[in-house]
């Protein structure tokens, strides 16, 4: 039945050239607009796990809720780090202590309110690559006076490279404190609120501004964002709660502004998927339409020579099904070179708002997203050809016999 009915569509050339394009084009243009997402869905990701979050943070049971309360009620201890060997655990790649504190920045007369992180510039540098240098360096091993400003910060200080400024926070034991720090650099990231009141500083140096030792949590970079769930049971169970007094929360649950932008995009791209659905079954459907009305004739003639009904409807259906793989496969084929190629040469992208850098895009192409690109493609033939097909099953023989008389 299947070659019988690619024999019929080769018998129609032009009308299964216009039915494999329409095909071709829906597929190409989900592969294209669903890698674009998920390429974005990616450098979301991967910005917000190597600017903030890591994949795994360790903290005091209870910190991510209540901690900005009491701060230096949940510290973690340099000792304790050491002792339970986080690194070792494979999959690990970094473990990177940070202490989270907040203060006021000044520069001569203007004083702006600041979020700010100590970190170990030296394990903490691939945890920072969304941090995208506007100006000058990151924190190096060795700086101790050093301030990495976000973007924002640093405009509104009015300060750049090279410039001092003063910080003043809460000390551990209620008092007020503050440091003199050199900028060394200007970062910023795809989150402009975060850029306009972020800085990192040493470790070292945020201690003595605060004068607290260890740190408040320990970010986990592991080799790969897709072991965040294996790893991360593995170490509750090494490491129970009511024994260690350790709490590890995965980036996922942390990321908030990740998950509602990826539902978001998810559900465009849903109606995105159900307009080319729309298009190709409409346009299927009426070239099988046109296709039973064209071929009445031969209808009657296979069923006054003894096919069946129910064998005329396989053999349309058959038409289609093989329409749409025919053209799914095509457009498969198409749409991967073309997004291959624009990852190639990149799309030029704008600044998003608040920041001002823009950037290159690419299609993000995977197995699954061909894959279900083509599926659609098939179904959605599929599903349009079926009331063509009953259509000419119940076609009454002497009518069609006589219908090209």
């Amino acid at each position: 039945m299947m070659l019988l009915a690619l024999r019929n569509l080769s018998r129609h050339r032009k009308r299964t050239a216009i039915a494999l394009a329409t095909i071709g084009f829906g597929v190409v243009a989900s592969i294209l607009v669903g890698g674009f997402i998920d390429w974005i869905f990616w450098g979301m990701r991967d910005n917000t796990i190597h600017s903030r979050l890591g994949h795994i943070q360790v903290t005091r049971p209870g910190y991510l809720e209540t901690g900005s309360a009491n701060p230096y009620a949940f510290l973690l201890s340099d000792s304790q780090l050491a002792e339970i060997e986080l690194e070792s655990t494979p999959g690990i790649k970094v473990v990177s202590p940070r202490l989270a504190f907040s203060g006021m920045i000044s520069n001569g007369d203007i004083t702006i309110g600041f979020i700010g992180d100590g970190v170990d510039p030296g394990k903490d540098a691939p945890l920072s690559r969304g941090l995208v240098a506007m100006s000058g360096r990151g924190l190096e091993p060795g700086d101790t006076d050093s301030i990495y400003l976000g973007g924002g910060v640093a405009r509104n200080l009015g300060v750049g490279v090279g410039d001092r400024v003063v910080l003043l926070a809460n000390t551990s034991t209620g008092g007020l404190n503050g440091v003199e720090a050199t900028v060394v650099g200007l970062f910023q990231t795809a989150s402009k609120e975060f850029d306009d009141a972020a800085l990192r500083l040493p470790l070292e140096t945020a201690r003595q501004l605060l004068r607290a030792e260890g740190a408040h949590k320990w970010v986990i970079l592991l080799d790969d964002t897709e072991l965040t769930t294996p790893v991360i049971e593995d170490l509750r169970q090494r490491y129970p709660q009511q024994q260690f007094d350790l709490e590890f929360t995965p980036w996922l649950d942390l990321a908030e502004l990740y998950t509602q932008t990826v539902k978001l995009y998810s559900s465009q791209m849903d109606v995105v998927r159900f307009v080319i659905s729309v298009i190709i079954a409409l346009s299927i459907y009426n070239i099988l339409v046109m296709g039973v009305l064209e071929r009445t004739g031969e209808i009657g003639t296979l069923m006054a020579l003894g096919n069946k009904r129910q064998g005329v409807l396989s053999l349309f259906v058959w038409e289609g099904l093989a329409l749409g793989v025919l053209g799914g496969l095509l457009g498969s084929l198409v749409g991967s070179g073309i997004g291959a190629w624009l990852s190639y040469v990149g799309i030029p992208m704008p600044p998003p708002p608040g920041m001002e850098i823009g950037y290159v895009g690419e299609i993000l192409l995977s197995w699954q997203l061909v894959a279900g690109s083509l599926l659609v493609a098939v179904l959605t033939t599929f599903i349009a050809s079926l009331y063509p097909a009953w259509k000419a099953s119940r076609m009454n023989i002497v009518d069609a016999l006589r219908h090209n008389r």
